[in-house]
């Protein structure tokens, strides 16, 4: 079965609908919300559906083959809330090898009802896999430090059995802290280091896609997009820092409602390699944060495939806030 099969739910949460050559309407479902805003990676995901809508519907002959993103840098104006959007594109440059697109996501103003605003903006470049020519070099990168091993002889992790049992090695099944609040991370199934080792300096995580908590889930070049910003339990390393500055012990907060919120403020995506069309089952992903200064955090993603080959990359500027600020009932409309 074709990967879009597999991924109904996200396919349908992601649904761009044309309503002419350079508007689009979309609906943010509240499945992919943390508290009452729709997930950043998850809009992420939405943009990047929308350019390949774009040039499909209105340049359909400017490549032989389907033109898709290889970069995007995106900010996030305003919060966005479930239901319906507006979408925008300005084709900014439309070229032989590359095109540059300028994308918003608008809805309605919360302190203007009636009138729209934009909540999302910023530019996609994309192009067709066959005007990918060039130079290919490998630079001697490698995971510093390097990830934990597996119980395979060559230290890989058991990636089968990893499901099966939910341990292999030093990797187990996770559950993301606070995922009443962070609704989201039930279209994921998170693997990592035993949270008994203590906590690490960076976050390594495999992940499997459930979209509807379906176990057929495929990864997508478009649900590359939404990966890059799963990363809870690196949050859970935020919330257990601001626990420790307020206070408060790590045990007795988790026993509370999530009291913060984290963000996201501007997002750029590099996509290095596009995924079989059916998708994958497993992606990797290293999540870094170097320093949180006064209530802003910056976030390093890599994401490989079971290969060890680099699919994306992704750096962040973030908020912590308080989750007062994201509770309630909010849909927006149109």
């Amino acid at each position: 079965m074709a990967a879009a099969g597999l991924n109904a739910a996200f396919e349908e949460a992601v649904r761009v609908t044309p309503e002419g050559s350079h508007r689009y309407s979309a609906h943010l479902h509240n499945d992919w919300c943390v508290g009452t805003v729709p997930h950043g990676g998850y809009s992420a995901a939405l943009l990047y559906r929308l350019a390949v809508t774009h040039f499909a519907h209105t340049h359909p002959a400017r490549y032989a083959e389907p033109a898709t993103p290889i970069s995007m840098q995106l900010v996030f104006l305003r919060r966005t809330g479930t239901g319906p959007a507006t979408l925008l594109v300005e084709d900014t440059k439309l070229g032989a090898r590359t095109s540059t697109i300028h994308v918003t996501l608008s809805q309605e103003s919360e302190k203007h009802p009636g009138q729209t605003e934009a909540k999302i903006t910023g530019y996609i470049t994309v192009s067709p896999a066959s005007a990918e020519t060039g130079m290919t070099a490998e630079s001697g990168w490698t995971l510093q430090p390097a990830a934990l091993a597996g119980s395979r002889a060559d230290g890989t992790v058991d990636l089968a059995a990893l499901e099966r049992t939910g341990r292999d090695g030093a990797w187990v099944r996770l559950a993301a802290p606070y995922a009443e609040f962070r609704r989201v991370t039930q279209q994921i199934e998170l693997y990592g280091p035993d949270p008994a080792r203590g906590r690490p300096t960076v976050v390594d995580q495999w992940a499997l896609f459930q979209p509807g908590r379906s176990r057929t889930g495929r990864w997508t070049d478009t649900a590359v997009a939404f990966l890059v910003d799963m990363f809870p339990m690196a949050l859970d390393g935020f919330d257990t820092m601001a626990s420790a500055v307020e206070g408060d012990g790590a045990a007795a907060t988790r026993k509370k409602p999530a009291s913060k919120w984290y963000p996201t403020v501007t997002m750029n995506i590099d996509f290095k390699k596009r995924l079989p069309a059916d998708g994958v089952k497993w992606l990797y992903s290293r999540v870094h944060t170097k320093r949180v200064v006064n209530g802003r955090t910056d976030l390093d993603v890599v994401v490989l495939d079971e290969a060890g080959d680099v699919v994306a990359l992704s750096t962040q500027v973030g908020l912590v806030v308080s989750a007062s600020r994201n509770v309630g009932k909010r849909e927006l409309k149109m």
